[in-house]
């Protein structure tokens, strides 16, 4: 059982990391009985953090937006300083702590006055750095998705599709999964009754934000970077591809990522894996297929056999020129 101080970090852990809480999914969270939530909200209270409960059916604890800092220790200066490196951070400029930096910053934006909101909102729109390699979102865009991401917020936004055509959404948003190169909204599309991956970068302008909706059981039982990568990998392109390489499948499962290519394993066959993945340019997973320095057969497309042996022709006759 957790002591009294590590329970009141917890809960407050929670509190910021959705807008709403059942009084008892809380109490049952933190394995306590409701009275002990109760005393451990009164808690916080005293030390400063603005709780507020609400009775009936769907009643319950939220924290408001603070008046003042004190509480996180942090003045308006120092918790300008982390918004806008928690802003660079989730824009994708900074590798590996993308989705913790998104996640921080919706809670510590959540506590701002809102004359701090507004500053570090300045402060965001005058700060400019050298592009990054790839497509690249808005901070701002990526924390209203996950805001309602988190509240359970339906959402409503024009996309552009691959194929550049446009359409307007309406969703219940699930989650944020970043790949490494592209951000992606995991989503209920409410006109096509089935989960979607939305690239965010394809978001054209600002997300209305609806009402509350009831939450679902996500796709793959919760796993949204599987859905995610099964999306990209499989999803529709100009063509799909099937080889067979001849490498165990942990071998190229350590130098292949999830969202370029989706690997099996060959039944009875410990030394070779299928790999299956859509593509737009053939002469790209030409490319990559050679690089991986490993013998494989092409299943199918034939074009890709085709632009392979072409391949093939271009370098012999630049070794016979050598």
């Amino acid at each position: 059982m957790l002591s009294a101080s590590s329970r009141l970090l917890r809960l407050l852990s929670l509190l910021q990391a959705r807008r709403h809480w059942a009084g008892p999914e809380l109490a049952e969270r933190l394995a306590v009985h409701p009275r002990t939530l109760r005393r451990d909200i009164d808690r916080l209270r005293t030390l400063g953090y603005p709780v507020a409960a609400s009775s009936g059916v769907a009643g319950g604890y939220a924290l408001r937006p603070g008046q003042a800092l004190p509480p996180l220790l942090l003045d308006d200066e120092e918790a300008l300083a982390v918004t806008i490196a928690l802003r660079t951070a989730a824009s994708g400029r900074v590798g590996g702590i993308e989705e913790p930096a998104l996640q921080a910053m919706v809670k510590l934006e959540q506590l701002m006055p809102l004359r701090l909101r507004q500053r570090a909102d300045a402060l965001r729109s005058a700060v400019h750095a050298l592009d990054a390699v790839g497509p690249s979102v808005d901070a701002s865009l990526l924390t209203d998705l996950a805001g309602a991401c988190r509240d359970q917020l339906g959402l409503e936004f024009d996309y552009v599709d691959a194929k550049g055509g446009p359409s307007r959404r309406t969703v219940e948003p699930q989650g944020v999964v970043h790949t490494g190169s592209r951000w992606y909204l995991v989503a209920w599309d409410r006109a096509r009754c089935n989960w979607r991956t939305f690239r965010i970068d394809r978001i054209a302008g600002a997300a209305a934000v609806g009402g509350h909706f009831a939450p679902r059981i996500g796709p793959e039982g919760g796993d949204l970077r599987a859905f995610v990568a099964r999306s990209v990998v499989l999803g529709p392109h100009a063509e799909q591809a099937r080889v067979i390489l001849h490498a165990p499948l942990a071998q190229m499962a350590a130098r292949i990522p999830a969202t370029a290519a989706q690997l099996e394993a060959v039944d009875g066959d410990a030394q070779r894996c299928l790999l299956q993945c859509g593509t737009h340019a053939l002469d790209s997973l030409v490319y990559w297929l050679l690089v991986l320095d490993v013998e494989f057969e092409v299943l199918e497309p034939p074009a890709l056999r085709e632009r392979l042996a072409l391949a093939a022709q271009r370098i012999t006759r630049s070794s016979a020129r050598g």
